[in-house]
């Protein structure tokens, strides 16, 4: 494998499922098929390669709901999510006329009764292992996870919805298997909100699902709490982060260019299409994606130079060893060549927005976000910060995100204030992007009897920081005030007792002298995990590795229902308000 996906949480889910399910098939020497749902393929290929399932004798991989040709001699493997849908498909492979000689059922998490005794009465004879490995959950990134689930918005946040109750649980079960791969059971807290329900409901969901998954634990002996915290927000708790454009790399490509899947489409020097993939494979990304944008552009050029002056040899001479040894090189070089030419590319294009119309955005949107101007004086007059944004021809959307970011510094806004706005926006039909807000308990009409305490930050000043990226995520803060156990009771209740030794600045251990060759070896201290309900932001992403690596005693690890963008947020908001709407089932989700 390569090595951006060697450690993390990545890493974590390809060894649970190399200690599960591999591990009961290298049991025999018979090649072996495959069978994923759209879910598993998609976790799956998140954290292995083709040729790692081939070196485990895994020969074919097919998709459960598609026809597949019956193979009566071999044995299957089916890895899958505990729906009706999927237990139907299996089966059917087996009901009438079996399919392969035998199967060995895996499941993502906990079957229901009812659907187990239906395999039963129908394939009882044909399964040799069934076996729930719980893992429902997506490895985003060495320190980040999602619950694929995109619709998850919609169904908490839509005055409409009529499956949030379900919604919640689904996410709650998905979040037990995360603790349950990383083998935590952690003290539970939230964010209180006097408006909002949501973090209340769903950490005492996720409470008692971890006390009952511990119960429940094969070894038979309840497990204590490990020394980890796991803390609750809603989204409406930092609606700022999401919104501003933000200048480090990662965050800046996603809000700026169009990248489906972590896929990156361009057109390269000669004219051709070439697409590259955005992951923990290409360690140039891992290394520059949290980086400001200044940096990355200095550094791409520095790196190409590098290399094709490694390929010219000094004195000029080419002798046959080192002809060899440059042969040998070149599978290698032609892959670093190619990686820093596509960040070259993407570099080039996040600059050419910036210069065109992003820098002159970033003033007035970090002034608004910080109340502060660049040099530290309080902003006393929003207005004149927002006006020269809605007077220049910029892009709708990027006006609403000032207008937002100016009724966010205040507070909310006066129904007269709004619809001047709205008005001089031009978005008389489209007024939800700003109105829906209030569904995340945000205020956008200030009304006397609201009371809205804005969190007191921590002092930056002293950081050294970009005149366009003094914003800092709120999430960043509290990571922080968790990490030296300064979390106020009364704002962030416990759930259940809490770790008796919590404490994430503990002492650092003797081996942190020596540099770690990997993130899994320098973790000797407790986690952090963190759950956003709502989508989390690239930025915020960002935060997580920052605090680990400022930390080093402590693991950050972010996750929510999905990773969003800031056009990608502004279009669940504005759907908030259409109609009814059908419930959205797991099914459905995992073949969407």
């Amino acid at each position: 494998m390569a090595a951006g996906s060697e450690h993390g949480l990545k890493g974590i889910v390809w060894k649970r499922i190399k200690d599960t399910i591999i591990a009961d098939c290298r049991k025999s020497e018979v090649w072996k098929i495959l069978i994923l749902d759209p879910f598993t393929t998609k976790l799956l290929s998140s954290c292995c390669k083709m040729s790692d399932l081939m070196g485990e004798k895994i020969t074919i991989v097919e998709d459960l709901y598609k026809i597949r040709e019956p193979v009566p001699e071999m044995k299957a493997i089916y890895f899958m999510t505990p729906t009706t849908k999927c237990v139907d498909a299996f089966i059917a492979d087996f009901k009438h006329k079996p399919k392969y000689k035998s199967a060995y059922v895996y499941f993502t998490d906990y079957c229901p009764d009812d659907l187990f005794n239906n395999m039963k009465l129908y394939c009882a004879k044909y399964i040799r292992v069934c076996k729930e490995i719980n893992i429902s959950f997506m490895p985003q990134e060495a320190q980040v996870f999602t619950c694929d689930n995109l619709g998850a918005f919609r169904s908490i946040y839509s005055p409409h919805s009529q499956d949030k109750k379900k919604t919640l649980e689904t996410l709650a079960d998905q979040l037990v298997t995360l603790c349950a791969t990383l083998d935590e059971y952690p003290g539970v807290r939230y964010k209180k909100d006097g408006n909002m329900e949501n973090a209340k409901t769903f950490a005492e969901l996720v409470d008692s699902k971890l006390a009952r998954h511990y119960e429940l634990d094969e070894s038979g002996k309840k497990k204590g709490k490990t020394q980890a915290q796991l803390l609750i927000v809603e989204r409406g708790f930092d609606p700022v982060s999401p919104i501003l454009h933000e200048l480090t790399y990662q965050a800046m490509a996603y809000d700026l260019i169009d990248i489906q899947d972590d896929t990156y489409k361009y057109k390269s020097k000669d004219g051709s299409e070439k697409q590259a993939l955005l992951n923990e494979d290409d360690m140039l990304w891992v290394k520059l994606r949290h980086k400001h944008i200044a940096e990355v552009s200095a550094q791409i050029p520095k790196m190409l130079k590098e290399i094709s002056a490694q390929k010219k040899q000094p004195d000029g001479k080419i002798s046959i060893s080192n002809l060899a040894q440059m042969m040998k090189k070149m599978p290698a070089f032609r892959k670093q060549l190619s990686q820093k030419t596509t960040h070259l590319q993407l570099a080039e294009e996040c600059m050419d927005h910036f210069s065109k119309y992003v820098e002159r955005l970033c003033k007035a949107e970090q002034d608004l976000a910080v109340g502060l101007d660049v040099e530290g004086v309080k902003v006393k007059d929003p207005m004149r910060t927002l006006l020269p944004v809605l007077l220049h021809p910029h892009d709708t959307h990027d006006k609403i995100r000032a207008v937002l970011l100016y009724i966010f510094s205040l507070n909310g806004t006066t129904d007269e204030n709004l619809n001047k706005f709205i008005q001089h926006v031009k978005i008389e039909n489209d007024q939800e992007f700003i109105l829906n807000w209030k569904e995340l308990g945000v205020p956008i009409i200030t009304s006397p009897s609201f009371f809205s305490r804005k969190p007191t930050r921590r002092d930056r000043s002293q950081d050294e920081t970009y005149n366009l990226s003094r914003w800092t995520p709120v999430i960043k803060d509290v990571m922080e005030d968790a990490v030296e156990n300064k979390l106020d009771t009364r704002e962030w209740p416990h759930l259940s007792e809490c770790p008796a030794a919590w404490n994430g600045s503990g002492a650092v251990s003797a081996r942190h002298k020596h540099k770690p060759s990997a993130p899994d070896e320098r973790r000797s201290g407790s986690r952090l995990i963190i759950f956003v309900i709502g989508g989390m932001s690239y930025s915020e992403m960002r935060c997580a590795y920052e605090v680990t690596q400022a930390v080093k005693s402590c693991e950050v690890i972010i996750g929510s229902s999905h990773v969003l963008t800031p056009t990608s947020l502004l279009n669940d908001i504005k759907a908030l308000s259409k109609g009814p709407m059908e419930t959205f089932t797991i099914e459905e989700r995992n073949n969407a």
